[in-house]
Formats: C-alpha cells, structure tokens, sequence
C-alpha cells in the first residue's frame, strides 16, 4: 500500500490536467459541460490563472492576474510544456454567479463567493439564511463533482490520447 504522501505526490498531476482541459473546454468546446449538468449554467475564467512549467530541476510559476488580463502568456507557457495548476473561475446560472479557486494539486476549493442572498431583517430569517448558503455551497460542490468525474472517465479512456490531446495540442498550436 502507497504511503499517503507518495500516492498525493505522484498523482498530483491529474488535478493539473483536469485544470488545463477545463481551460481548453471553457474557451472552445463549453457545451460538453451542458451534457454533464443539466442546469444552464456557464463557466468561464476568472481573473487569474497559475501555471507550471517543470523544466529539468528548476520549476518556473507564471501567474496571470488581473480583471482584464489577456491569457496569451499561459497560452505560452503551455507551448513550453506546463499545466494550470490553479484557477480562478466563475460559474454562472441565471442571475447568480459564483467564484471560486480551485487548486489542481489537491483540489481545494478556496475564496468561494457564493451569490447574493435575501436580507436577513428579524431572528426568524436566519435559519432560511443558513439554508439558503448550504443549498448554495452544494450547489457549486455538486457541479464541480459532476464535472471531475466526467473528466476521470474521459482521462481513463483512450479517447484520451487518440482525441482530446491532439485537440487540446491543437488550440495550444493556434
């Protein structure tokens, strides 16, 4: 049996794939996400984006930050061979609009900003207030789940190699 901190160690990079495809199905194919929730919602970058590159025995970080910020240098920073391994997303449904982290490495999500809930005006409104965040922390949590897991069956799949990374390599290539 793996020791817990080798086995986190040497499958990390799955989280890192599972990022940078994320990237890639958000920028040009989002509706396979629609197949996989079937809420519309929408997911699309946030404001900032790390990558890395390990090259040899050196690691290089690019972070990319800002509101406004163009993503050509990850675009970059993939040709040379490096995966997301955090991002800033934001995922969308009707007028609600989450944000969050997620980490590839252990798949942490943090700085979660749930959307805009009902003012708590007397003592009886908070136990709906605190159901109403719970239905919306699952609600992300469940999404982000869903998505995974159809990532896992196509990442464990041959359609892995003979389809995806040809076209993954391809919009890096562009």
């Amino acid at each position: 049996m793996l020791d817990i901190s080798v086995a986190y160690n040497r499958y990390k990079f799955i989280g890192y794939e599972f990022l940078t495809w994320m990237w890639y199905v958000i920028e040009h194919d989002s509706a396979q996400l629609n197949h996989v929730i079937p809420e519309n919602i929408n997911f699309t970058i946030g404001n900032r984006i790390m990558l890395q590159n390990a090259v040899h025995d050196a690691v290089e970080t690019i972070t990319i930050k800002g509101d406004d910020a163009g993503l050509e240098e990850g675009v970059l920073a993939l040709k040379k061979g490096a995966l997301v391994t955090e991002i800033h997303l934001r995922v969308t449904e009707a007028e609600k609009e989450w944000q969050l982290t997620l980490k590839g490495e252990s798949m942490n999500i943090s700085n979660l900003r749930l959307p805009e809930t009902g003012q708590i005006e007397n003592r009886d409104d908070v136990e709906g207030a605190v159901l109403e965040k719970i239905f919306l922390y699952e609600k992300i949590v469940g999404w982000m789940d869903a998505v995974y897991d159809f990532f896992l069956k196509i990442r464990f799949s041959p359609e892995w190699h003979d389809v995806i990374i040809p076209h993954i390599k391809k919009w890096i290539l562009q």
